[in-house]
C-alpha cells in the first residue's frame, strides 16, 4: 500500500506522507482519508513552500504538532536522501528510502514522454490561499529549481536598467568630452589670433620706429649710423709674412648697435704719428713701435678705440684655416705655385675651396705691377672666409684659439679674442658682414671722402678723445703753398702737447682757419690757434675732420718756422 503510483507522471498528484512505520518506511495518505479541500493553483505557492521548508523539512510531526524551527544546516542537502524516522531523519539506517524515492526525483534519468500542456493557472486569490502541501526533500529541490527558473525574469529588468544607466552615463560623458574639446579648440584659436595680432603690431611698431615703412619714415630723423651713438668693438690684426716679410693690417669691427661686422683694411702707406709725434707710415710703425705703439697711433689717427691687437703670423693662419675645415673664397686671380712648370696653386673662380696653404698663398699674393690695395682685398677675403667657418659660440671659438697655441698680445687674451671672433662669426654667417678699404692719398694722408665713409660711418662717427685726459687731436692741412708748412705746424703742436693728425695738402689759402665742432671745443680751438701763432679771429665753428677734435687749414698768413 506504500507503493507509489505513476512515479513518472509529472501531473500525478503525489500522496502525502502521514507517518512512518516501524521500519522507517513512509506511510502515505489514502484517497479516502483526505481532509483538506482541493487547493487552487497559486503561482506563489512554490515560494511560500520554499519559505516554509525550514519549518516543514526537518521538524515535521506526523501527528500535526508543530515542531520548533530547526537551525539552518548547510550540509542538510547532502543528508536528505538517507531516510526519515518519526521525528526527522537518520543519516545511516534507511538507505532503502533513498532508493525508493530517487527514481522519480533525480533529473539525470531518461526523459519521460512529453507531457500535455499545463492548464492555465487560476486567478490569484490571496484571501483563499492555503498552506502549501508538505513534500519530500527531493520535491523541495525540484520546486526550488523550478521557482528560480520560472521567476528569474524578475532580475532582468534590474540588470537592463543598470545597463541603460551606464550607457546614458557613457553617452553623457562622451558628449561632455566633445564639448570640452570644442571649448579648448575655441580657446586655442582665440589665443592664436591674439598672438598673431601682437606679433603683427609689434613688427609694424618696430618697422615704424626704425623708419623702414615707406612713406612713414621721419625725414628729419638722422640715421644712427652717422650720429656716433653706436657701440662698437674694434680689434686690430697684423698678418706677418714670415717667409717674404712685410705685414698686412686690418681692423675687425663689430657694431653691436646695428649688428653688423666689417673688416677695414689699412694700407701700409697710411701716415701715422710715432711716440714722439713724428710722422711715419703704418708699415714702419708695426716694425718699429710694435703692437702697442701702432695701436695708439691708429687710435690717434682714426679717432677710434681699439680694444686689443691680434698678431697673426702666416703659419698660425694656415693652421687656423685647416682647423676650421678649409674655406671658400671667390678668387680674382690665379696664384702660381712655388714650383715651376706646375698648375697654379690657387685658380681663379667663384667658391674656390682653399686649404691652409692655399689661403696663405692667396692672402699674401701681389701680382706684378699691382697696387697694394689688391693684396689687401685678398687678405680681407680670407679673413671673412675664416670668420664664416669659426663657431659663433664664444666657448667653442675660444677653444679654437687655444688650439692654435699662438703667443698673443697681452691686450687681447684668448678668452677675449674668442668672444670677439664669435661675434664677428655670427654676422659673417648670415651675410651681415662687409669689407672696406681705407683710401689714402699718395702722401699717406686721408681724404675727406675717406674720413666721411670709413672713419665716420664705420669706425664711430663723431669721434672723441679715447680718454678724458688724452691730448687734443689736431688735424692739419697745408694751404700755404710751401711743402714745409705741414712739418713746421707738426713740431709746434707736438711741443704744445697736442696730437698731430696729418691731413695732406690743399689749395692755397690766404687766411688760416681753425674749426671746432661743438661749443665745448671752442676753448680748445682758441688754444690751438695761439699755439700756431694765428689770430683768434681764425677760430670758427664748423665741420672739422672726422678723425680730429680741431682742424686747422694753414693759409699764407701762417709763418713757417
Amino acid at each position: 500500500m506504500n507503493d507509489r503510483q505513476n512515479p513518472y507522471d509529472p501531473y500525478y498528484q503525489q500522496p502525502q506522507i502521514v507517518g512512518y512505520d516501524e521500519y522507517g518506511q513512509p506511510v502515505y495518505q489514502q484517497p479516502g482519508q483526505q481532509e483538506q479541500q482541493p487547493q487552487q493553483y497559486d503561482p506563489y505557492a512554490q515560494q511560500g513552500q520554499q519559505g516554509q521548508q525550514g519549518q516543514q523539512g526537518y521538524g515535521y510531526d506526523p501527528y500535526g504538532q508543530q515542531q520548533p524551527p530547526q537551525q539552518y544546516d548547510p550540509y542538510a542537502s547532502q543528508q536528505q536522501g538517507y531516510g526519515y524516522d518519526g521525528y526527522g531523519y537518520d543519516t545511516g539506517r534507511q538507505q532503502a528510502a533513498v532508493d525508493a524515492t530517487a527514481q522519480w526525483s533525480i533529473p539525470q534519468q531518461a526523459p519521460a514522454p512529453a507531457p500535455a500542456p499545463a492548464p492555465a493557472p487560476a486567478p490569484q486569490q490571496p484571501e483563499q490561499r492555503s498552506e502549501p502541501e508538505p513534500a519530500v526533500p527531493e520535491q523541495r529541490r525540484a520546486d526550488r529549481e523550478d521557482g528560480v527558473g520560472q521567476y528569474s525574469f524578475t532580475e532582468e529588468p534590474d540588470e537592463d536598467s543598470e545597463d541603460v544607466i551606464d550607457w546614458l552615463k557613457f553617452t553623457e560623458s562622451r558628449s561632455e568630452r566633445r564639448e570640452e574639446a570644442r571649448r579648448r579648440g575655441r580657446n586655442r584659436m582665440v589665443a592664436l589670433v591674439v598672438v598673431v595680432a601682437l606679433v603683427v603690431v609689434g613688427g609694424v611698431g618696430y618697422l615704424w620706429s626704425a623708419g623702414k615703412i615707406p612713406g612713414l619714415g621721419d625725414s628729419g630723423k638722422k640715421d644712427t649710423a652717422t650720429t656716433g651713438s653706436q657701440q662698437r668693438d674694434v680689434i686690430v690684426v697684423h698678418l706677418h709674412n714670415t717667409k717674404k716679410g712685410g705685414t698686412s693690417t686690418a681692423l675687425l669691427v663689430d657694431n653691436v648697435t646695428t649688428k653688423q661686422g666689417t673688416t677695414v683694411l689699412l694700407p701700409n702707406s697710411l701716415a701715422v704719428s710715432d711716440d714722439e709725434g713724428n710722422t711715419t707710415t703704418l708699415g714702419k710703425s708695426v716694425d718699429d713701435d710694435g703692437s702697442t705703439g701702432t695701436r695708439e697711433s691708429i687710435d690717434t689717427l682714426l679717432g677710434t678705440r681699439i680694444s686689443g691687437t691680434w698678431r697673426l703670423d702666416t703659419p698660425y693662419l694656415e693652421n687656423l684655416v685647416d682647423l676650421v675645415g678649409n674655406i671658400e673664397v671667390d678668387t680674382d686671380t690665379d696664384v702660381p705655385d712655388t714650383k715651376k712648370g706646375v698648375s697654379p696653386l690657387v685658380k681663379k673662380g667663384e667658391a674656390q675651396t682653399l686649404s691652409g696653404q692655399m689661403a696663405i698663398a692667396y692672402a699674401t699674393y701681389k701680382g706684378p705691377g699691382e697696387a697694394e690695395a689688391k693684396q689687401l682685398m685678398r687678405f680681407g677675403q680670407v679673413m671673412r672666409g675664416v670668420l664664416r667657418k669659426i663657431s659663433d659660440d664664444p666657448k667653442a671659438a675660444t677653444i679654437t684659439v687655444q688650439t692654435l697655441a699662438q703667443i698673443l698680445d697681452p691686450s687681447l687674451p684668448e678668452k677675449d679674442l674668442g668672444a670677439s671672433l664669435a661675434k664677428l662669426a655670427e654676422h659673417a654667417k648670415i651675410g651681415d658682414y662687409k669689407t672696406a678699404l681705407l683710401p689714402v692719398q699718395a702722401d699717406g694722408t686721408l681724404t675727406d671722402a675717406a674720413t666721411e665713409s670709413v672713419v665716420k660711418d664705420i669706425l664711430g662717427g663723431t669721434v672723441k678723445a679715447p680718454d678724458q685726459d688724452a691730448p687734443v687731436r689736431v688735424g692739419v692741412r697745408n694751404g700755404t703753398g710751401n711743402a714745409g708748412g705741414t712739418e713746421s705746424a707738426r713740431i709746434e703742436l707736438v711741443n704744445g702737447g697736442y696730437a698731430f693728425v696729418g691731413g695732406g695738402n690743399t689749395g692755397t689759402k690766404a687766411l688760416s682757419e681753425v674749426l671746432y665742432r661743438d661749443a665745448a671745443d671752442k676753448e680748445k680751438a682758441t688754444q690751438v690757434a695761439k699755439t700756431l701763432g694765428l689770430s683768434v679771429s681764425a677760430v670758427k665753428q664748423g665741420k672739422p675732420a672726422a678723425n680730429a677734435d680741431v682742424s686747422v687749414v694753414l693759409g699764407q698768413d701762417y709763418k713757417i718756422k
